[in-house]
């Protein structure tokens, strides 16, 4: 049984190459180089109170509240203070050079796609039988029977019945397009005609749409979904070798 055990630097490399994870690997490389020299050249610059910012930001985010498991942390991850100042640099260059490709954009491409950003509040049975479906539908539009006695009355998964089969609130592209496409087309509150998908017949009451909002939080995710989208085609145009 062995007592004590050396892993040197090949065996890790040798590791991630048999573990599959080489391609994630080169990606983030290739998107680190991208940014930071799209940084350098834009003139973005970071000073000590921003990077001591960004580095308690990190300690925040791991749930490090002392220096002893700050310190408990770096030696998990085999990191130094310098590399967790890296870290915080790297952060703090991509937050601002994201601002600086896009903070002029976002707003136009919210009013181009609002739509994508609103919000639905609905509840939903799922059937694998259509007849039984289509029948409990025109029964609710005869007011014969309510939706929610019919998600009480069908829906298998114990909380989900128990909140009336409420799905929370969801934007399009958590929807299969069939469904997205009858659901933000509705006058709330609206019980809709069952709808075919590869997941079985959908019984849906639309409770409410609620129209997007440029706040601050949803600002930042656009700013952060166009800064993605914008790594990943500089990504694609660059040539990489390796030595």
């Amino acid at each position: 049984m062995l007592q004590s055990i050396t892993i040197t630097a090949e065996d890790i490399l040798k590791q991630v190459k048999l573990s599959l994870q080489i391609p994630d690997l080169i990606q983030s490389i290739v998107s680190h180089r991208i940014i930071t020299d799209a940084a350098t050249e834009a003139g973005i610059t970071v000073d000590n109170e921003e990077l001591q910012e960004a580095a308690d930001t990190i300690r925040l985010f791991q749930k490090l509240h002392s220096a002893q498991e700050t310190f408990g942390w770096l030696e998990k991850h085999h990191l130094s203070i310098d590399d967790l100042e890296e870290i915080a640099y790297f952060t703090t260059i991509s937050q601002k050079l994201m601002t600086y490709l896009f903070a002029n954009k976002v707003e136009p491409y919210f009013y181009e796609n609002q739509l994508n950003y609103a919000g639905v509040v609905m509840h939903e049975v799922v059937f694998q039988d259509e007849d039984l479906a289509m029948e409990l539908f025109y029964s609710i539009q005869e007011q014969e029977i309510s939706f929610y006695d019919v998600a009480h009355k069908y829906i298998k998964d114990k909380e989900l019945r128990r909140k009336g089969g409420y799905r929370g609130i969801l934007s399009r592209k958590d929807l299969k397009s069939e469904i997205s496409a009858a659901v933000f087309g509705t006058t709330p509150p609206e019980t809709l005609k069952p709808i075919l998908t590869s997941n079985g017949i959908h019984l849906i009451l639309v409770e409410e749409i609620i129209q997007a909002e440029l706040n601050d939080q949803l600002r930042y995710q656009i700013g952060s979904d166009l800064f993605v989208e914008w790594v990943i085609n500089q990504r694609n145009k660059m040539k990489v070798t390796y030595s």
